[in-house]
């Protein structure tokens, strides 16, 4: 008798870029949060009043007042999300105040607020990064049943090596460079590590920075996964403390990408975007909340952190109106919605989410 062929699964994940219809995201969640765990690769990541706020206070609870805020608007977001059609699915609840251990290190954690940063989509694989924060290194577990489901219908789930974190991955002499000076990491190249919020997507290109939380070990070793049907482009950038692309460079629809003119050198970019339109985003609105400035994990640019619905339209900060105007003035249609207070976990729009399926194919945009 003849072998049954079984029907080929349909993958539910699918997302080649950051503006094709979005049909299916996660979000992440604020229950459990903690403050991070004191190590130097955080503390060289966050603006200094935060650093020393969070070593005073590592492995504490955040203040209520800071978490009912967040909460309130991550909420309006969700709601906003399923109001445009947008599938929404959230992360289990953790308690982050639990510790954990290797044989070389123990930590607390943090939250699962930004599964940005923890997994990598590119077509119809999700990838488990490897994190340098210590504080991160079991975050995914709380993505784990949707991982599992989306394998079960017939997603490619890849983990990236797990890395050892030991001290040699980190350089105990760093200090941030000062304007003018070289640039350098506190990463060593020890093993890969990277977040995947520092990677952005446009088909068959992928955009990078390197920073303190991802090496050219870790870049090397994305490149060689996915193989010659992607390349992947570095964007230099003048930070002195870089972290995560999406405050620096953002791919808004094909060939229009909104870069920060404090960051990005525009004459510096890859010859491969020479054909496209650059935006220059706008100088953002000034924070005056005291409390929300000191507690704030993030740098001024986060007006910059949007998250594309479809090609033209586009959420974005309520409060940073000039970022509004200028996406208007480019032929967008932005959504306004409020998720200020989210700061001090970690980001904004673009952080918060991770877009699992989009309504569209592999495609280059670029020469």
């Amino acid at each position: 008798m003849a072998a049954v062929q079984a029907e080929p699964l349909v993958s539910p994940v699918g997302s080649h870029n950051e503006w094709d219809p979005l049909e299916e995201i996660i979000v992440g969640r604020l229950d459990g949060v903690r403050i991070p765990s004191r190590h130097p690769v955080v503390a060289c990541n966050i603006p200094p009043w935060a650093a020393r706020l969070q070593g005073l206070a590592a492995g504490f609870r955040y203040p209520r007042v800071l978490v009912e805020r967040a909460q309130q608007e991550l909420d309006g977001f969700v709601t906003l999300l399923e109001s445009l059609g947008i599938t929404v699915r959230r992360p289990e609840a953790v308690d982050y105040g639990r510790r954990f251990a290797t044989p070389d290190w123990s930590s607390r954690g943090f939250c699962n607020s930004c599964p940005r940063d923890s997994m990598l989509v590119v077509g119809d694989e999700i990838i488990e990064t490897p994190m340098a924060w210590p504080c991160r290194y079991f975050e995914t577990h709380s993505y784990r049943p949707l991982l599992k489901e989306y394998f079960r219908a017939g997603a490619r789930w890849t983990a990236a090596p797990k890395p050892e974190l030991a001290d040699a991955l980190f350089d105990p002499g760093f200090r941030v460079p000062k304007p003018g000076e070289p640039m350098r990491y506190i990463l060593t190249e020890y093993e890969p590590v990277f977040d995947a919020a520092d990677f952005v997507r446009a088909g068959r290109d992928l955009f990078v920075t390197r920073s303190n939380v991802t090496n050219r070990s870790g870049i090397d070793w994305l490149r060689r996964h996915l193989g010659p049907a992607y390349r992947i482009h570095e964007i230099e950038s003048r930070c002195r403390t870089p972290m995560h692309i999406d405050t620096t460079f953002m791919p808004l629809a094909p060939g229009k990408v909104l870069v920060n003119p404090e960051y990005v050198d525009v004459g510096r970019l890859p010859p491969v975007l020479d054909s496209w339109e650059v935006l220059v985003a706008p100088e953002p609105e000034p924070i005056r909340d005291r409390l929300l400035k000191t507690a704030s994990l993030c740098g001024k640019w986060l007006s910059m952190n949007v998250l594309m619905v479809d090609e033209k339209r586009v959420i974005a900060e309520r409060h940073h109106t000039g970022m509004l105007r200028a996406l208007e003035r480019w032929g967008f249609e932005p959504i306004p919605c409020d998720l200020l207070h989210y700061a001090p976990f970690g980001g904004s729009f673009h952080c918060a989410t991770l877009d699992v399926r989009r309504r569209g194919g592999l495609e280059s945009y670029c020469p």
